[in-house]
């Protein structure tokens, strides 16, 4: 899907916005990642992008995606306390990562490991919402034990500072939020991130959250 397709399909075409906007459409298409970015300013918070990973893991077609809410995803024998614990995560404005039961086009369940993060422009205002997508193998056992395990020691080698600003960027805190917390200006802050998505390999502030929430911070 290219950038114009994203963003006839709704986002904002204002010049003040075209900066974020693109910004925002390259966290979906530059991820390898199954992905969405939906918009709580409009109504039921519907999904205004995904990228083509998403459409090939769910088998839905992007014009089958675009304009609804996420729970379109859900069946039959999806966990209602962990749906809750994803709109919970939306109404407080903060990052979550849930392992639920999803289902595909074709009707064939999988197990889903969901991150829901909020994206802000630079006022720190909020945007969008970030979903993305793992499959997980049910075969593991336990499912996600390794990738947690993985997660724990890449932020057990972080500095006491590094590893500070990760656990305040898993809460949802703004870099001007996180500044104030630990009595930094935030353009140092800024830096900080910088450098934990250097050493960490990340490429998007989505991954950065899904390691460290999968850490347990």
């Amino acid at each position: 899907m290219s950038i114009d397709t994203i963003s006839a399909a709704g986002f904002s075409t204002d010049s003040a916005d075209a900066r974020s906007n693109q910004r925002l459409v390259r966290l979906v298409t530059d991820s390898p990642i199954p992905s969405v970015i939906s918009d709580p300013r409009l109504p039921d918070n519907p999904i205004v992008a995904c990228n083509q990973p998403f459409c090939d893991l769910t088998g839905y077609p992007a014009d089958e995606v675009i304009g609804r809410n996420c729970r379109f995803l859900s069946g039959p024998a999806t966990e209602p306390w962990l749906s809750e614990e994803i709109r919970r995560g939306v109404r407080e404005h903060k990052p979550v990562l849930v392992e639920i039961l999803n289902y595909k086009r074709n009707g064939q369940p999988f197990r889903n490991a969901v991150l829901v993060a909020p994206l802000y422009d630079e006022e720190d205002r909020l945007l969008y919402f970030l979903g993305s997508q793992v499959e997980i193998d049910t075969n593991a056992a336990p499912p996600t034990s390794m990738r947690r395990i993985r997660a724990a020691e890449m932020v057990k080698a972080l500095s006491p500072r590094q590893g500070q600003v990760l656990k305040f960027v898993a809460q949802g805190l703004l870099n001007k939020q996180i500044a104030a917390e630990l009595g930094l200006a935030e353009k140092t802050v800024k830096m900080h991130r910088a450098i934990l998505m250097d050493r960490l390999g990340l490429t998007t502030t989505a991954d950065l959250i899904r390691l460290a929430v999968e850490a347990g911070l």
